[in-house]
């Protein structure tokens, strides 16, 4: 009986490494291109990425030189590393190739040849392998433009860019650096940037930056740099620490440059002080100047000067009074910038009374009272009473005073006053100052109150070029809304007119002659007066239209454009005609809120040479029609199309009440329309309302 004492045999494995079908199915499932060569240089054995990237099937290059299938340049590189495999017995690689895919887009691949050799050591093939670098080239690619934007990101803001080690000693040149500085590349690397720091300031650098080393914090600071040319420039420094897995591996720091902004800025302290509060009340009184020639209104110039006061002055209090002629009184605009306890009754300080306004405007000159004491003596001087005065500076935080008259052409047209609750030095710098203040708030009181009166006078004008009512006609109802959208005093040219046929049919019109002003008023009204006569005379739509054509050309300028919506519509059953002379189209309205636009062509504005032409339009029994100007349903933010578009979906959104009435209709319509949009045209919309049969009828 013996004993086996052999080495167990490891188990070998059912796959026979030399396998041609195992070899072949290695290279099907590889993710690089593979192509064998024979030593004539002809293919012998390529798999699918190689086909595919070349773009030429396998059957069609085994057997062949590259040159025979492949692409010009291709085959050449391919020719000439297998060739300088064969001439010198070791690997070729091509770094990096470019090659067009079948798709047409552009990849990137690394190719490398080796000899391969039997096993008496002769040269049999030679392999190519070769890999996809695309993303890796267009990695590095990426890199090295984020390096060139941060490289002229620097140079554009002239900064200069250095590094440290951890503990802050300098290990990188800095070229930018030692050329401003002069330093020489082993000067700068012993002893860094703080040996070229001013003297004067050297130790707080210092000092500060190692504050900075041991608390892994930004360092910012500023200091004045020794230059190549022995003088100082001033910088301003920040460094950041880069940490990487809790520790400081390096410091980067980048100068700026900020010499040109200090020369100015001690330039301009300089001038300060040489021209003290002078050019500061100067620049103020610009200010002040430019935003009052912004305000229209006598409310928008009351609001600029009760600002101007709180930051030009700082005054804890603006008040702003007009003169009443006729009443010897001054009238507050803004009451609440004199206290109940100064005296004053309401919202009228008479002229009789003594105050810092009153006496402005008796005296034309400003009034200063730098303090209780100062006050006191000048309104005792002007004929105050002691009690009420006495009262008033017990109960008041206020200790000094401002009164301003405001003047234009020496006329009186109210007064300024300002209060502040501390006592206030007034320089004669001071008074020039708010003397001419008050000249531009004078100016700005002035223009506005004209602004307000024309303002009012335009709309009234307007307005009388409207009828005064619309008929009261059985079986018909009628509704007008008129909305100016006029905010520089122009009259506008949109307008309307409902008035009864000699046949009992009403004839309804809403139109709009083109621009602003006197001009387009006085268009209107002729083409309005115009269009009643014909209408009266012979009512069809298409010849009235026909008819303003003939009085367009006799009476407007050619360059006047002037559009209308013209219909003739039978009380009680709705019964109509319409024409359109370039202008939107009606609304129709139904009882259950459904919104239907009139297709009806829109024609030509008046003074086109064309055929008019007239289009039966019904307004059934419950239905609203309504005609409006395209200021409804456009604007600057909104088109035609797409406003028309709305106001048939805002019908929609109507509740039952407001279809059943004309009037709420209107209403309803130009809230919504005009709703989130600002309004820069007059918006006029006439409805035409034919009540619901009832039994009785």
């Amino acid at each position: 009986m013996s004993a086996e004492t052999s080495v167990p045999r490891p188990r070998e494995s059912d796959v026979d490494v030399s396998d041609s079908a195992l070899f072949k199915g290695m290279l099907s499932e590889a993710e690089f291109a593979f192509a064998f060569f024979d030593v004539d240089g002809r293919v012998q054995r390529v798999n699918d990425v190689f086909t595919d990237v070349v773009g030429v099937p396998a059957e069609r290059l085994v057997g062949r030189v590259p040159i025979e299938s492949l692409a010009a340049d291709l085959s050449q590189l391919i020719t000439h590393a297998v060739q300088g495999v064969i001439e010198s017995d070791a690997p070729v690689t091509e770094g990096r190739v470019r090659v067009r895919s079948a798709e047409g887009d552009t990849r990137h691949w690394s190719l490398s040849f080796s000899p391969v050799h039997d096993e008496a050591g002769e040269l049999r093939a030679i392999a190519l392998v070769g890999l996809d670098v695309t993303e890796s080239r267009q990695t590095e690619e990426d890199l090295r433009r984020s390096e060139e934007r941060y490289r002229s990101l620097v140079e554009a803001q002239s900064q200069l860019v250095w590094i440290t080690s951890p503990t802050g000693a300098v290990v990188e040149d800095a070229p930018q650096w030692r050329a401003i500085t002069g330093q020489g590349l082993e000067e700068y690397l012993a002893h860094g940037w703080l040996d070229v720091v001013h003297p004067e300031e050297r130790q707080q650098t210092e000092e500060a930056w190692k504050e900075a080393l041991r608390g892994r914090t930004m360092f910012e600071w500023n200091y004045r740099v020794r230059t190549r040319a022995s003088g100082y420039r001033h910088f301003e420094v920040r460094a950041v620490p880069i940490i990487r897995h809790g520790r400081v591996v390096e410091w980067v720091g980048a100068n700026t440059d900020v010499t040109p902004q200090r020369e100015a800025e001690e330039m301009r302290g300089r001038l300060t002080d040489q021209l003290g509060a002078a050019a500061l009340r100067t620049a103020r009184l610009q200010g002040a100047t430019a935003i009052l020639a912004e305000a229209l209104t006598v409310e928008q110039v009351v609001q600029v000067i009760i600002d101007v006061g709180r930051t030009a002055l700082a005054a804890d209090r603006s008040a702003v009074a007009l003169l009443d002629p006729d009443r010897a009184a001054l009238k507050l605009i803004n009451g609440e910038g004199v206290p109940e306890a100064s005296g004053t009754s309401g919202e009228e300080i008479p002229l009789s009374h003594s105050s810092v306004m009153t006496m402005a405007v008796n005296s034309r000159r400003p009034v200063f009272a730098e303090s209780p004491d100062s006050l006191r003596s000048q309104l005792l001087d002007a004929g105050g009473d002691e009690q009420v005065l006495a009262n008033y500076l017990t109960h008041t935080d206020e200790r000094a005073w401002v009164g301003l008259p405001l003047l234009a052409a020496g006329r009186a047209l109210g007064a300024l006053r300002f209060s502040f609750t501390r006592p206030q030095k007034i320089s004669q710098e001071d008074g020039v100052f708010l003397e001419a203040l008050a000249g531009q708030c004078a100016l700005a009181v002035e223009r506005a109150t004209l602004f307000e009166r024309e303002h009012r006078t335009a709309e009234t004008l307007q307005r009388s070029l409207l009828p005064d009512r619309l008929p009261v006609v059985k079986g018909l109802e009628l509704a007008q809304r008129f909305r100016s959208g006029s905010r520089h005093v122009q009259v506008g040219g949109d307008w309307y007119d409902a008035f009864v046929l000699q046949d009992g049919r009403v004839a309804a019109v809403v139109g709009d002659v083109m621009g602003k002003g006197v001009k387009a008023a006085a268009g209107m009204g002729r083409i309005r007066n115009a269009m009643r006569a014909l209408a009266l005379t012979n009512p069809p739509p298409a010849a009235v239209l026909t008819g303003l054509d003939r009085v367009f050309d006799a009476t407007e300028e050619e360059e006047q454009v002037t559009t209308l919506a013209y219909m003739v519509v039978e009380p009680v059953t709705g019964e109509g005609t319409l024409a359109l002379a370039g202008h939107p189209p009606p609304v129709l309205v139904s009882p259950q809120g459904t919104a239907m636009l009139c297709e009806a062509q829109p024609g030509t504005p008046l003074g086109w040479p064309t055929s008019r032409r007239q289009f039966r339009f019904v307004v059934p029994p419950g239905h609203t029609a309504v005609l409006y100007s395209d200021g409804l349903v456009e604007n600057r933010k909104r088109g035609l199309d797409a406003g028309l578009a709305e106001i048939c979906s805002v019908v929609t959104e109507a509740p039952p009440e407001v279809v059943s009435s004309p009037h709420m209709l209107l209403d309803f319509l130009v809230d919504r329309m005009l709703s989130g949009y600002e309004q820069d045209d007059d918006v006029t919309a006439l409805a035409i309302h034919v009540p619901p049969a009832t039994k009785s009828d």
